[in-house]
């Protein structure tokens, strides 16, 4: 499941000036993510994994730099758009089985776009940990 996602950042140098840009720039690599200038104009874009570019605004957060406010403010912004893509696959899975006992395995395969072994394993994992912890009890007994 890919979760590379953009995040559009208008005038950036206008905003909150070139020796922050270049500060924010670094701080991006270190997380896996790019903030690049759009070709030629005044436009920059952050790119990167949902998760990584989540962990970049919490450096950003803990910096509590006024200068890096704007930025700040409008990655948050624009994460909020792609919570989906914040959550982890296997919590995601959970969620929706514990949401909907009944879910089907096509359709958890369809609303996190995950494989159908994936989804099986999701499905009957809380049925499988029951079961072994409950064979371990008994495995110790017999010992």
């Amino acid at each position: 499941m890919a979760s590379e996602i953009t995040i559009n950042l208008p005038s950036l140098i206008h905003r909150i000036g070139g020796e922050k840009t270049k500060q924010a720039k670094a701080i991006a690599q270190q997380y896996q993510c790019g903030l690049k200038r759009v070709r030629r104009s005044r436009h920059w874009v952050l790119g990167g994994e949902a998760m990584s570019i989540q962990a970049f605004v919490v450096c950003l957060q803990a910096l509590n730099d006024d200068g890096l406010l704007y930025l700040t403010k409008k990655i948050q912004t624009a994460l909020s758009h792609h919570s989906d893509k914040l959550e982890p696959l296997d919590a995601k899975l959970l969620r929706l089985i514990n949401q909907n006992p009944g879910i089907t395995l096509g359709e958890l395969m369809q609303a996190t776009q995950c494989t159908q072994a994936q989804a099986r394993i999701a499905r009957f994992m809380p049925t499988c940990s029951h079961f072994l912890s409950a064979l371990g009890g008994f495995m110790s007994t017999i010992r």
